[in-house]
């Protein structure tokens, strides 16, 4: 009974430690703010102890995690940051009286580094997203049975059996059977593959109708989906540039306002006649208008704008980081298969011959096909639905692995499938012509017989995203370099491109090739947007500047390793997104310059035009709200 009642209250604790987790952030900030209100309102009632208590509340609730932080980092690392600075600075203006303005100091810093947990995030989910597409059992064919052995304990010269439907759990060669295979999430292919004895499989891909058996070739720590694992575990440990620019800047700014804040405690009396009690006050009037608080407020608030217009229109950022990034792409790298096509085979062509009609053709070639599960085959019937076809039941119905299919339709013996399929039938040298040409394009080609005469030909394609050609010459027109990487067919590959309008297509690539491919265009021409869907995307994903997945068709993968989703898979709004981040740079640009003109200043005029405390605090915090406000314009 009472461990039932431990779990119960275990169960109910949950939600609260979730929400603390998630929002602990902002809290902590709304805490602060209302002892912050309470005493104001203590201060305005000649409460004065209440008054103090109140403030010191604030200051211990905004201010111990940042002065913790910056503490750890002066006695561990042995370096100053911005988190110690502001806490120093809000205890140098309470010091000295002035508690409001010290605690708004903290409120203000403690507001925004929550909002920078939100906005700067980055999901660490993307290796367990992969792990999924990894088979957890494999069937090992062994002294004569079948052992259910684990994946990962699959060694070289093994051989296993993978029954329809199932994914294949090692990289090796088909020793018996025949297969289509859906290899969409390695290579990027969209239309399953037709596998034979002596052709190889990668682990993580899925097997189609027929029973496989598989020798492995490589030991599940050497497959090619480990090695995805592991180049997008190595892209990601990677810090940007600006990260570290960030980082430095922080350090050196820190130390070079606390060295000065301690000169200028003790220098002045000697070198000026200061009195103390002027040199103290001039120096905590240093503090406050030095902080940072500005400084920080030129980055964020612009940050969170620019992310929120993106959001309202379809294009999630993760990070302000990728926001920043995406305006300085020089090159845009699509993927084919589902980012610039629609990853769904279909019907594009139909040419009766031999005195058929395109009904006669659809009616044989859909009822053929009806009950395959094949891709190819689910587009031939599909069209044939939409076009109000009857189709009429098949009989005798012979699969020929890797061809094609016959049977009989109303009493008329028919084959359907490839070109090989009718080796045997006298065909003109003009339907071939035109086989070859749409073959050119890039298309499929399924041939149909009856009765030992060619009644047409049906071509099928991945066809193109809505908006692709209209998105890729905005990207030109905005000097972009824009390229196509794919694993699909040479031919297929420069079809789309040509049809697309890209610059250069790559075709043939494996997902290592990508990786390959991006860091040399990153070498040549700057920074690289990668765009994708798949799990073959994931290490170019990762390794690019910016790696944008689409929302939609995207698998979990692309959309966990990305740095920014199109949430409606509209290619369109990649131009957007590029503008949206130069805005943004020339906003934060803008923004850091007054704030160091400001502080600059007001540090000026605190020694030499002899500014008091108050309006120090009202000219910094004045600078802020403008700093703030002006980040506020990206979101128009």
């Amino acid at each position: 009974m009472g461990q039932v009642m431990l779990a119960e209250e275990k169960e109910d604790n949950k939600p609260l430690s979730t929400l603390w987790e998630q929002h602990g952030g902002l809290i902590i900030a709304a805490v602060c703010l209302l002892f912050i209100g309470l005493a104001w309102v203590m201060g305005r009632n000649d409460q004065d102890m209440l008054e103090i208590t109140f403030f010191i509340l604030a200051y211990l609730v905004g201010g111990y995690r940042k002065a913790w932080e910056g503490l750890e980092t002066l006695f561990k690392e042995k370096d100053l940051d911005v988190d110690l600075l502001m806490v120093v600075a809000a205890a140098g203006a309470a010091a000295i009286g002035y508690w409001l303005d010290g605690a708004m100091l903290i409120f203000i810093f403690c507001l925004s580094g929550a909002l920078e947990d939100y906005t700067m995030e980055k999901t660490n989910q993307d290796i367990a997203s992969i792990l999924k597409y990894r088979p957890e059992d494999a069937v090992l064919l062994k002294d004569g049975g079948e052992v259910k052995v684990r994946a990962a304990q699959l060694q070289k010269g093994d051989i296993v059996l993978v029954r329809p439907g199932e994914r294949i759990p090692c990289d090796g060669h088909i020793l018996e059977g025949h297969s289509a295979v859906d290899q969409s999430s390695i290579t990027g292919e969209s239309i399953p593959v037709d596998l034979a004895a002596g052709d190889k499989v990668f682990a993580g891909t899925i097997n189609g109708q027929g029973a496989l058996r598989i020798y492995t070739d490589k030991g599940a720590e050497d497959t090619l989906l480990a090695r995805i694992i592991h180049l997008v575990q190595e892209a990601k440990d990677e810090l940007p540039p600006s990260q570290l620019f960030v980082e430095r800047f922080e350090g050196i700014y820190a130390k070079v306002v606390v060295a000065a804040a301690l000169l200028l405690m003790v220098a002045p009396p000697f070198l000026f006649g200061w009195s103390w009690e002027a040199t103290v006050y001039r120096a905590m009037i240093f503090l406050v208008v030095a902080s940072p608080c500005a400084l920080v407020s030129s980055i964020m608030p612009a940050i969170l704008s620019g992310i929120s217009n993106a959001a309202r229109k379809g294009v999630l950022f993760k990070g302000g980081i990728h926001l920043e990034q995406m305006g300085e792409v020089s090159v845009v790298a699509f993927d084919k298969t589902g980012t610039l096509t629609e990853g769904k085979p279909k019907l594009t062509d139909v040419l009766p011959s031999g005195g058929s009609s395109e009904q006669e053709l659809l009616t044989l070639a859909a009822s053929l096909e009806y009950l395959s599960e094949h891709p190819i085959a689910k587009a031939i019937v599909n069209f044939a639905k939409a076009s109000g076809i009857q189709m009429e039941p098949a009989a005798d119905m012979q699969a020929v692995p890797g061809m094609g299919v016959s049977g009989t339709v109303s009493g008329r013996k028919c084959r359907i499938g490839k070109k090989e399929l009718l080796a045997g039938l006298d065909m003109e040298d003009a339907k071939l012509q035109a086989a070859d040409m749409l073959e050119a394009e890039g298309k499929t080609v399924i041939f149909v017989e009856s009765e030992g005469v060619l009644i047409g030909m049906l071509a099928v394609q991945d066809v193109m995203r809505a908006g692709v050609r209209e998105a890729v010459m905005k990207l030109k027109s905005m000097n972009k370099k824009v390229v196509m990487l794919t694993g699909d067919a040479k031919l297929t590959a420069e079809a789309i491109g040509r049809a697309a309008g890209v610059d250069e297509v790559y075709a043939e690539l494996m997902p290592d090739q990508k990786l390959a491919l991006i860091r040399q265009l990153t070498g040549q021409f700057g920074k690289v947007a990668m765009v994708g869907d798949g799990v073959n995307d994931a290490p170019a994903l990762a390794a690019s500047a910016v790696g944008i997945a689409m929302g939609a068709a995207g698998t979990d993968v692309a959309l966990e390793t990305a740095n920014v989703v199109l949430m409606n898979d509209d290619i369109s709004k990649i131009p957007f997104a590029i503008s949206l981040g130069r805005r943004t740079r020339r906003v934060i640009r803008q923004n850091i310059s007054f704030a160091l003109a400001v502080i600059l200043i007001l540090v000026v005029s605190n020694f030499w035009g002899g500014i008091n405390l108050p309006s120090g605090v009202v000219s910094h915090e004045g600078s802020t709200l403008a700093v703030i406000l002006s980040g506020l314009r990206l979101l128009r």
